[in-house]
């Protein structure tokens, strides 16, 4: 019986020639850091970020060495390299990658498909979790309360009033 070895993702990171993920890992037990390099291939710009970093998180020979590294994260690395293969520099990939990860409070959600929908979900999920004071943490604190300063008349929202009743 094998023993199953654990590893410890530190980072994770792209590299255009060639094209590979390269990940910065540690063995459970041990000090030293290594590096492993994982080549991609047939991936240009008409493939599917999300499809390629799934096959590759599921792929049997790196499976265990991305336990640690997020599918959203794959993703990520896997848009850098297509917008690289189309011609954009690291900064403008990066750039585009940041305006899709930002949620527009103005945008109205109501008309995205079911798709984006659900991306834009995941988006604030993901920020949600970042935000969360938690238990264990230094700063947390159980019971606040907050006043808020009413500077103004509160307006007047027709859509909680009953149909029959005046406003």
């Amino acid at each position: 019986a094998r023993t199953v070895m654990a590893y410890v993702a530190k980072k994770c990171g792209i590299c255009f020639q060639p094209p590979s993920i390269i990940l910065i890992y540690k063995e459970d037990n041990k000090d030293k850091t290594r590096q492993r390099i994982m080549p991609v291939r047939n991936f240009s710009t008409f493939s599917d970020c999300g499809l390629a970093a799934e096959q590759l998180k599921n792929n049997p020979r790196h499976k265990a060495y991305l336990e640690g590294v997020s599918l959203h994260q794959l993703q990520k690395m896997y848009g850098l390299l297509k917008g690289h293969l189309g011609g954009e520099s690291l900064a403008e990939s990066l750039e585009k990658f940041r305006q899709e990860e930002t949620i527009d409070p103005e945008e109205d959600m109501n008309k995205l498909d079911d798709k984006e929908l659900a991306k834009r979900k995941s988006i604030m999920d993901e920020l949600f979790e970042k935000n969360r004071k938690k238990k264990d943490d230094p700063d947390f604190v159980y019971d606040i309360e907050v006043e808020f300063p009413q500077d103004e008349q509160l307006e007047s929202c027709g859509w909680d009033v009953e149909s029959g009743e005046e406003i």
